[in-house]
């Protein structure tokens, strides 16, 4: 019987795991690195009257992926029982023998069963797969896909469309495997085309009991980790899913595999399935499934890890799942991961209480007498009934599973995950504007996120019609991340949040009887001011606009608006009327120079106020090569020097920053003047790497009348 579990992960999976704990009564034990000493999976296992256990250090090769740290943890924190959650050593056959041989129990499949599947050369061996020998590759190979052997989360994979490339693609590939799992085995395989991600998660106990709960579709990736998921995998065909399933079985028994398990397929645009990998895990998409089948994976894992016979039969499925992942990152910009304060992180709920990872009332599981969950059949992963398991007409439900809370820092150190965000109802098309609105009307005011590209990816006619493929974000990502297009004659979106931003700013200045800004001044005749105007950047994008107000005996006047009226300004909303259309703005401000965040009809904004004078910069020299983001250079380009000779888009370094690599690249051809960068240095946004004086172009000789040279 497990009593206190520690969980050998970090963020949202940990806080994930500690809910399940706190319904079975189990006591949770977090670990976590000097970075993470105030973060929310510790002050979750804190408030449940669990323990933590520091960590030394920052990067997650000192911390997280040290097995004999966390081994040393479970003993001191007096832990029985050791989840991995995903990612780090969850599928690490060394680490999951540790845990055994320190008298402990590991929630997940025994050391041999993760031995066998953890390599996917090993893997696809076991599964009667030839590997493909990279030396022999010719150009009708092509393209090709170069791989992590171990681990996943699309760490140390390449894609390879000319053969000059494999090299480099797998010396990449090699090292971003090492830094993020500690193996840099890589392999290469031919990579498919227009093909869907298809997964089938897998449940076994020690008695021989195998469930499969269903497909997922993961096909909605960037940079080979997933963005979007379902279940079920909508459009395939019953003898598909059959043949799938039977696959999955047919890998869980081959290698008398024991809890949670997830098993990949690739589909062909022809139909065809080939086998990627079985993951030995839980996965990051698992609440879709839980959705649909009303189980708690988690309690699941843990009644089969105490030895427990799973029910005959597996639940039904009923309706249909979608979740989105909220990433600290910036789509437009190659997917740079933004770093920061974390204000707020809120969506509003769907029909009923939203649940999240850290909050929430739930009763307590009771292992197989509940089977199913840990409040019973057709019940939610945290017990509370699940709307949508019925049929027409019942509402969607949000579950919000979340490693942040209102004033936590992103750092650059992990994973730039922040929250998942998952809608179950009835039907497809259901979910998928449930989720759409959810998002839409989200209060995310911090780093740069991805939620408008989720929000537009939703709506996107092919995601829609169940026709998206591996390569959606490869063939839309530029008109997915494009500003939306302004009517010339309209005031846009932009000029009405900067209008909003200003208005409220000057309601909070104003100190007005309750913080109002009066927009209808009614007998105060002598308040009349001069034309006021603001200048905002909004971020990203750097886009500058100006707006200008006065106030006038008829109350707030926007010159430069005409057609929008000012109906309140209060400091943390603006209504404003276009067209004869009132539409609310909420706008939220923070100390510390932060923009200020305005949350309207139109999308979301942050916008910075810009001096009148411009604020004096440091010099930096022409060519200077600036840190995109904060991180550490991890290597840098062969024959780089001072002195040496570079070609403008030339690499010249790597950043890793949240669990990959960023490739920095010569800003302009000429001569590398000045190197600052160094492998293992940490560097913040903006930092110095490098200096390349340009070449300069010699004048051309005199041409004749013709054009011709003389």
């Amino acid at each position: 019987m497990i009593r206190t579990l520690l969980v050998a992960n970090r963020g949202e999976i940990a806080c994930r795991v500690f809910r399940t704990c706190r319904e079975l009564g189990i006591t949770p034990v977090a670990v976590h690195s000097d970075a993470d000493a105030g973060a929310l999976h510790v002050r979750v296992a804190l408030a449940a009257g669990g323990a933590a256990v520091r960590l030394p250090g920052n990067a997650a090769a000192d911390t997280y992926l040290r097995a004999d740290l966390l081994v040393a943890a479970a003993r001191a924190a007096g832990a029985d029982a050791v989840h991995p959650g995903y990612g780090f050593l969850s599928e690490s056959a060394e680490f999951a023998r540790a845990v055994t041989a320190a008298g402990l129990t590991w929630v997940g499949p025994p050391p041999e069963a993760v031995e066998a599947m953890a390599s996917k050369t090993r893997a696809k061996e076991l599964m009667g797969l030839a590997p493909f020998d990279p030396e022999k590759a010719v150009e009708s190979d092509l393209p090709l896909l170069v791989k992590a052997a171990a681990g996943g989360g699309g760490r140390g994979m390449r894609v390879v469309r000319a053969l000059v490339e494999l090299d480099a693609a797998l010396a990449s590939a090699a090292a971003e495997a090492e830094a993020a799992f500690g193996d840099g085995e890589v392999f290469v395989e031919p990579y498919v085309e227009g093909g869907r991600h298809v997964e089938v998660q897998v449940l076994a106990d020690a008695h021989g009991g195998v469930w499969t709960l269903g497909t997922r579709d993961c096909s909605l990736q960037r940079r080979h980790q997933k963005v979007v998921e379902e279940a079920p995998a909508p459009g395939l065909a019953a003898g598909v899913v059959s043949s799938l399933e039977e696959t999955a079985v047919r890998a869980a028994r081959a290698i008398g595999y024991v809890g949670a398990g997830t098993v990949e397929f690739l589909l062909a645009p022809d139909g065809r399935a080939q086998f990627l990998e079985m993951n030995t895990r839980l996965q990051v998409e698992h609440p879709v499934t839980e959705a649909v089948y009303g189980v708690d994976l988690v309690a699941l894992q843990l009644c089969v890890a105490e030895g427990a016979p799973l029910p005959p039969d597996p639940p039904r499925p009923s309706g249909h799942a979608v979740e989105a992942r909220l990433y600290a990152e910036d789509p437009a910009a190659d997917f740079a991961p933004q770093t920061g304060v974390l204000h707020s992180l809120m969506l509003p709920a769907a029909a009923g209480p939203p649940r999240t990872s850290e909050g929430g009332s739930f009763p307590a599981a009771r292992g197989v007498r509940a089977p199913y969950t840990a409040g019973g059949p057709g019940r939610s992963p945290g017990g509370a009934p699940v709307s949508g398991r019925g049929g027409i007409g019942e509402p969607p439900t949000l579950r919000l599973d979340t490693g942040y809370a209102a004033g936590d820092t992103v750092t650059p150190y992990y994973d730039a995950l922040l929250a998942k965000a998952v809608v179950h109802a009835p039907t497809r098309a259901e979910a998928i504007r449930a989720l759409t609105s959810a998002l839409r009307g989200a209060r995310i005011h911090g780093p740069t996120t991805n939620r408008d590209l989720l929000v537009r990816s939703l709506g996107h006619e092919e995601f829609a019609r169940a026709q998206m493929t591996t390569s959606f974000y490869d063939r839309h990502l530029p008109e997915l991340t494009r500003p939306p297009r302004d009517e010339p004659t309209a005031p846009t979106p932009l000029h009405l949040a900067a209008l909003a931003a200003a208005l409220a700013d000057a309601a909070a200045r104003r100190q007005a009887p309750g913080g109002v800004l009066p927009a209808r001044f009614g007998g105060w005749r002598n308040i009349v001011s001069q034309p006021q105007a603001k200048t905002y950047r909004a971020e990203p994008g750097g886009a500058e606009v100006e707006v200008r107000y006065r106030l006038t005996r008829d109350g707030v006047r926007a010159d430069d608006l005409p057609g929008v009226h000012v109906l309140a300004a209060a400091p943390g909303r603006v209504v404003l009327e276009v067209a004869g259309v009132a539409r609310a703005f909420d706008v939220a401000g923070y100390a510390g120079g932060h923009p200020a965040y305005v949350d309207g009809p139109h999308g979301s904004y942050a916008l910075r106020p810009l001096s009148r004078f411009p604020d004096p910069r440091a010099d930096t020299p022409p060519g200077s090569l600036l840190a995109p983001m904060p991180g550490t250079v991890v290597r840098l380009a062969d024959g780089i020097a001072p002195g040496r000779s570079v070609q403008q888009g030339q690499p010249l370094l790597w950043l890793e920053a949240m669990k990959m690599e960023h490739e920095v690249a010569a800003p302009a051809t000429g001569v590398l003047s000045a190197l600052h960068a160094a492998p293992g240095r940490q560097v913040e946004v903006g930092a110095l790497l490098a200096v390349v004086e340009e070449a300069v172009v010699e004048d051309a000789p005199p041409r004749d009348q013709e054009g011709t040279q003389p």
